[in-house]
């Protein structure tokens, strides 16, 4: 049976909020072994706590967005060559540096780790996720520290309604709301929402307890929001 290929966003703020998260590390490793034999990983990781660091440090010493950028995606690179570690030899060795790369060691691996691949403007690691979810034809997961996505900020909006789906336009209109900043917390960022609309790919926005991921790929009920048609 061929495998079926998935690309996930693992946010930072998952990998390292503050220190290492090794439980859920750990249970995201579990999900993957038990489903191994069904589907393929691509995942792309975030910066999270300490891409934050870094571009703070950077912002006090009145830094361009380019520096700030070029920070950040040190640090999805270095979650990534961590992640790679944590994994062991069911991962990648290599850290790939480009969609061409990814593709070439696809076929060695079940899973395979990464950071962003280059640099472009008002980007992040979820924008890299969404050009490789198009580039090898596959759905997309954004994993993140909220279930899905609401109507506001849940953190700092106690009325925030939880959206279980939406459509591709609908949320690029969401998206572009927000002014995009090296860093930001928004579940996806906005290059990646007009990437999944012009694409017409299947995007989900899942939360930390991981339950809903592996129900998703089971085929099974979950909690998270659907971005679809």
């Amino acid at each position: 049976m061929k495998k079926k290929v998935i690309v996930l966003s693992l946010g930072g703020s998952l990998i390292i909020p503050d220190k290492i998260n090794y439980l859920l590390i750990e249970k995201f490793k579990k999900i993957f072994l038990k489903l191994k034999n069904k589907y393929k990983f691509v995942v792309v990781c975030g910066g999270g706590a300490i891409a934050r660091a870094y571009i703070d440090a950077l912002k006090e010493e009145h830094k361009n967005e380019y520096a700030l950028s070029q920070a950040g995606i040190r640090a999805t690179r270095m979650n990534a060559m961590f992640m790679m570690q944590f994994f062991g030899n069911e991962a990648n060795k290599v850290l790939p540096r480009d969609m061409e790369e990814v593709k070439s060691i696809l076929p060695k691996h079940n899973i395979i780790f990464c950071g962003a691949l280059r640099w472009a403007a008002h980007s992040t690691s979820d924008s890299t996720a969404a050009k490789l979810a198009h580039y090898l034809k596959t759905d997309f997961i954004n994993l993140t520290n909220v279930q899905g996505l609401y109507s506001d900020n849940p953190a700092t909006h106690k009325n925030a309604k939880f959206i279980p789906e939406i459509s591709w336009a609908s949320f690029e209109k969401m998206a572009n709301k927000i002014h995009f900043k090296p860093g930001q917390h928004f579940v996806l960022d906005q290059k990646a929402a007009k990437l999944i609309k012009k694409d017409k790919i299947k995007t989900y926005i899942l939360g930390d307890n991981l339950i809903n991921l592996e129900k998703l790929l089971q085929g099974k009920k979950f909690i998270g929001t659907s971005i679809l048609n």
